[in-house]
This record gives C-alpha cells, structure tokens and sequence, in this order.
C-alpha cells in the first residue's frame, strides 16, 4: 500500500479534473449484465477504531477488526454497541513507526475452533524485518490470546521502511498465503521482483501445519519453485510491487491479488501457480517508466523463464493517461486497495463483481470477468465521504465492508442504493 504520495502528485491529481465521483462506466461487451449503484452505510456508529486495516468474522459470529498500530478487538455483539473487547496487543512493541509499517495482517486457522491457532503480519525495527508469527487463544479464554505463545514461523529482512504488503489468508487447500513487498524505495532497486532468490515481491504458500528442512513451517510439495535451483520454495507468484489485499472467490476458488503501482498504473491480478507479474519491468499493461525522467526503467536484469503476465484491469494515476489504456472510461487513482468478489444476497446485481478502492482517492469500483477478461466495468459508489480507503471485507455469509481512515477508522457496510 503506498500509504504517501508526494504532495505534488496528489496536488497535481486532485486539480486535474474533478475527481472520481464523476468517472463514467465502461463497458466491454456486447450484453452487460449492469452494475448497481451502493451506498456505504456506517456499520458501528458508535465506535471510533484507530486505523482499521482488516476485519473478518468466524463461523460463530464473532466479528474481528485488526487495528494498524498494534491491537486486534473483538467487536459488539450490537452494531450500536459502544464497546469492544481487546483479543490480542503488540502496541507496546510499537510495529506502527512510519505509514506502511504495524500490525498488518491476520488470519485464523481452519480449524481455530479446535486448535485456538491464529497467526498475524507485523512490523519489526531495529534492524527492519517483517514477521509472521503463530498465537493461541488463552486455554480457558476462547477470547483472549495467550501472549506467551507466539511461534515465529517466518522473518523477511526489509531494506527500507515500505512496501511490506502483510496480508495473510488461508485458501481453500488449507494453506496460508503470505504477500511481501519488494523491499521499497522507488524502481525496486534491489531487483527483488524478478529475483526467486528472495521472498520480496511475491505471495507465499506455506504449510503452518508440518515442518521441512529445519524451518517452522511446511512448504507444499506443489508449490511451483521447490526444486529450481536457488529459488525459495514459498514462493507461489512473484514479480509484484506491492500487494495491498488478496482474496479468494469463496464461489470459485478464484485468487485476486491487487498491486499498488508507482507512478502510473494500478491494477488487479488474477493470481494463479507460478505467475510471474512483471515488475520492475511492467506496471500495468505497460513498460515501467522512471518518474523523474519518464523513460523505459532498465528492464530485470534477470531472466525467468515464466512469461510475464497482465493483470486483468488497470486504471492510471492521471486523466491525461487514460487514452493509453483499453479501460479509458475507468478513472483515476493513486494507490489501489483490494476488495472481494461479492457472493452475498442481499445485492444480487451485484453478484459475482469484484469490488475494490482506491485508498486516496476514496473511489469504490466493481468488474465482471470471464476468463481473466474484463466485461463490464464502472463506479459503484457515486459519493465517497471516506478518503483513505483501507481495506475491504466480508462476512460469513458474503456481504461486505469497506473499512477507512476517517476520523481515526471506521467500518462501512455496503448495501444497495
């Protein structure tokens, strides 16, 4: 997520043209199934969170909201409710340092209710590294994370302070899911995104119920690199900036990963085994290009056999750059945010779309796709009030959420308008 943006980009965004809730749908094909229109409706209006950056909701129907600077709170039973419960609080540890940095992640086990098995994405200093780590529940409090019991499964050294992704999911095969940034900085000068030598810049799939080879985790024997030499067997697709938020299609099984580009493009992916996505050398359907001196940025050096693949949609940084892209009608962004692909009933025109934001901007888009392309695309929220789209969710039985930075955070539900 790229959290900052250069005051003169966004200047230069925002007096441009009016912004977002003014962008046109698009349309592909010849017989649109058709977008509805949403409304966000403040889904705890009587709770103030501090950076909600995930929130996700067990089989029993308690609801979880991750807050980025180090707690994890269970939510009131009553949306009017005026309280949470703390789970789980590595504030004092201070994971939260710089925008992109904290608490960024956290998933249950597929079998939680039995185990008590949680696991979470933080931030580490001194030196940077990020970290992935195991927690049980209190033995006699299904409520509570016993603190002493963290299992470190996985320690990534960070160059710089940002691009650290942090979303973990399990899939539907039972693996855990791991999205790492490139390292940082600008033009990935590490090269990480090509280099299979390293766990930046990719998705990882790991196994968190075997060992192998001395490390706390298990690596799937399916998993495409595990035996090409001087490649990391995690890795399940690489060749990514900066992943802000994946999602499996709960339907379909399909894998949505979007990438938070650098100076011109964001876009989504559809992520399959072994994919490789193209930067440093592409961002978007395009070359990579230097922003300061806006040419060609010196392609890979690296040489992977994988063929580099596009995402399934784009949208640029400025109207000026719409006419380069097939989805011209789209609009504008700085920093995409993820979403889900909607199997609830309470919109049913919206079923079967992908939801996803643009975390500066506050724009809400959706898509329909068959086969990785795009046939329908627009604006689904017409007025925004929220800025800093963080995060998106959705509940056990599919409908969803949009969590922002207002004020200090809040949950939106999104319903039909």
């Amino acid at each position: 997520m790229s959290l900052l943006v250069s005051v003169k980009r966004l200047v230069s965004v925002l007096f441009a043209v009016p912004i977002l809730i003014f962008s046109g749908c698009g349309t592909i094909s010849k017989d649109p199934v058709g977008l509805p229109q949403l409304k966000l409706v403040n889904a705890y209006p009587n709770l103030k969170l501090q950076r909600p950056l995930w929130l996700e909701q067990l089989p029993d129907g308690r609801m979880f909201v991750l807050e980025q600077r180090g707690k994890i709170h269970i939510l009131p039973e009553n949306s009017q409710g005026e309280k949470t419960r703390l789970f789980f609080d590595i504030e004092a540890r201070k994971p939260y340092v710089k925008d992109e940095e904290g608490l960024l992640g956290m998933a249950f086990h597929p079998q939680h209710a039995e185990n008590g098995k949680f696991y979470v994405f933080y931030s580490a200093h001194n030196p940077l590294r990020s970290i992935v780590s195991e927690f049980r529940v209190h033995k006699d409090d299904k409520n509570k994370i016993d603190p002493d019991s963290e299992r470190k499964l996985l320690t990534i050294d960070r160059p710089f302070w940002n691009h650290d992704g942090g979303c973990i999911l399990f899939g539907p095969d039972g693996k855990l899911y791991i999205t790492h940034g490139d390292g940082g900085a600008r033009e990935d000068p590490h090269d990480n995104g090509q280099d299979l030598s390293t766990l930046r810049g990719t998705i990882m799939r790991i196994d968190v119920d075997t060992v192998s080879s001395g490390k706390p985790y298990g690596i799937p024997k399916d998993n495409p690199f595990l035996d090409r030499k001087g490649a990391r067997g995690e890795i399940w697709a690489y060749g990514l900036r900066n992943v802000w938020r994946m999602s499996f299609d709960r339907e379909t099984g399909d894998f949505w990963a979007a990438d938070v580009g650098q100076d011109y493009w964001e876009e989504v992916n559809l992520i399959v085994k072994g994919g490789n996505y193209g930067w440093r050398t592409r961002e978007g359907f395009h070359e990579s290009l230097s922003s300061k001196s806006r040419t060609v940025i010196t392609p890979s050096k690296i040489k992977n056999p994988e063929k580099l693949l596009d995402p399934v949609i784009e949208y640029p940084h400025s109207p000026a750059q719409a006419a380069k892209s097939k989805f011209n009608k789209h609009g504008h962004g700085l920093s995409i945010t993820g979403g889900y692909v909607y199997r609830g009933k309470n919109i049913p025109a919206l079923r079967g779309a992908y939801v996803y934001g643009d975390y500066k901007t506050g724009t809400i888009w959706a898509f329909r796709q068959s086969g990785g392309k795009v046939t329908e695309y627009g604006q689904v929220v017409e007025s925004n009030p929220i800025r800093f789209v963080a995060s998106f969710a959705e509940d056990q039985a599919g409908e969803q959420y949009m969590l922002g930075f207002e004020g200090k955070g809040r949950i939106y539900r999104l319903e039909a308008k």
